[in-house]
């Protein structure tokens, strides 16, 4: 129209005089073009989204692997000893040895006594996972008992003569290498990965799970082991835990025998907190177990990634708990000197060839006497023959399904 006012202002109806004009957003048109740039815009929002989810994963599996400490020299000195070293029977079988070391060497663990420059297995337990997820075995190794120990490679490079002497001696002689070929010469068994724990890796698992509640059998008071606990269900963390498995001196013979018991039943409370739905399933507590496991291992190199880590727990998280057992090499006073301990045989030989051939076992509380003197009480026989079918041998141990206190 001739003479109109350029576009300005939109004036508000009802009110007069220019003081009664406002402005008010206009009204932008929303046609195809305005919808494609908005779902470019949604698009790239959801791709920076992934990509920043994507990098962050990325990362802490790289932080978690970068955890891992390889074994790479036992590695190469076992690798000069393939020849003699058993073969593996069964395919998917897997025989694992988990050795905790007692060095002081290391962030914290000095507070557990002087180190002497020298460090030994202070527990050693070759766990055996059955082909097709069909169970798990733990068996511990007592430190001991006494063995064949084979010429080893020492750190400086030397090498030991072969001697008679007890298991954990080998550790101190030639570190994993020696061990493995100690327990393998032992047993028959082939040992196909090896973990090392030390003291403050064992503390820092126990923490990430939130505690582990185990039954204590009897007052604990271990200025050595650093630990004292009252009798009952307790629930420890790693700086109790770590006390509660080494406590040997303030209880019973100071043998280690009832140290290897709470050992097994320790394990089998952890296994039952790592499968509860509070860790597996809550990333929250996931990640911290994650990094305490990672940091605290040091594993040959078929193990030694996050990626056979977590194929591995997988395995045994699809194993379901009352298949998980534990149980001691059966032994007994060494008849040359009643503190160290011999095999008692044939029943140690049994052992070996049923875990060698991926065959099942049995397990059955024992009574104090069983496979700790090589002797049996009738009740014990009884419990062992009701246990199981006679093509299944029986040996004294626990299972994972059992409370902490029963």
């Amino acid at each position: 129209m001739e003479g109109a006012a350029a576009p300005g202002p939109a004036t508000v109806r009802g009110q007069a005089g220019p003081a009664a004009t406002a402005t008010v957003p206009v009204r932008v048109p929303r046609g195809p073009g305005f919808r494609r740039h908005g779902l470019r815009v949604v698009a790239f929002l959801g791709s920076v989204a992934v990509l920043a989810a994507a990098g962050a994963g990325w990362w802490l599996y790289k932080k978690l692997d970068e955890n891992i400490t390889t074994d790479a020299s036992a590695a190469a000195e076992l690798e000069r000893y393939e020849r003699e070293r058993p073969s593996a029977l069964v395919r998917d079988a897997r025989n694992i040895l988990l050795i905790g070391s007692d060095t002081r060497a290391g962030s914290g663990n000095a507070r557990y006594g002087r180190d002497k420059g020298t460090q030994r297995s202070d527990t050693t337990i070759l766990l055996h996972l059955a082909a097709r997820g069909r169970g798990v075995t733990a068996v511990s190794v007592p430190r001991d008992l006494m063995v064949n120990i084979p010429s080893c490679r020492k750190s400086d490079g030397s090498r030991t003569a072969p001697q008679f002497a007890q298991f954990n001696f080998a550790y101190e002689f030639g570190g994993t290498a020696c061990t493995v070929r100690t327990l393998e010469k032992l047993t028959g068994i082939r040992v196909d990965h090896h973990v090392v724990v030390d003291f403050r890796g064992f503390k820092d698992m126990v923490d990430a799970v939130g505690g582990v509640r185990v039954c204590v059998a009897e007052a604990i008071d271990d200025p050595d082991a650093r630990v004292t606990l009252k009798p009952g269900a307790r629930t420890l963390d790693g700086e109790q835990a770590l006390g509660y498995v080494r406590a040997r001196k303030s209880l019973g013979n100071g043998s280690d025998t009832d140290r290897m018991d709470r050992q097994q039943q320790f394990l089998g409370a952890l296994v039952n907190k790592v499968q509860s739905n509070g860790v597996l399933l809550n990333p929250a507590r996931l990640y911290p177990v994650l990094d305490a496991a990672t940091r605290s291992v040091t594993t040959d190199p078929g193990l030694d990634s996050l990626k056979d880590l977590y194929d591995l727990s997988r395995a045994l998280r699809s194993v379901p708990t009352e298949k998980v057992q534990f149980l001691t090499i059966p032994r007994r006073p060494y008849r040359n000197d009643p503190n160290r301990d011999e095999l008692v045989q044939p029943r140690a030989n049994s052992l070996f060839k049923r875990l060698r051939d991926d065959k099942p076992v049995a397990v059955v509380p024992g009574d104090g006497q069983t496979e700790a003197t090589g002797e049996e009480s009738a009740e014990s026989s009884r419990r062992k023959r009701d246990a199981s079918p006679s093509s299944t041998p029986t040996f004294t141990g626990t299972n994972a399904a059992d409370g902490a206190c029963r």
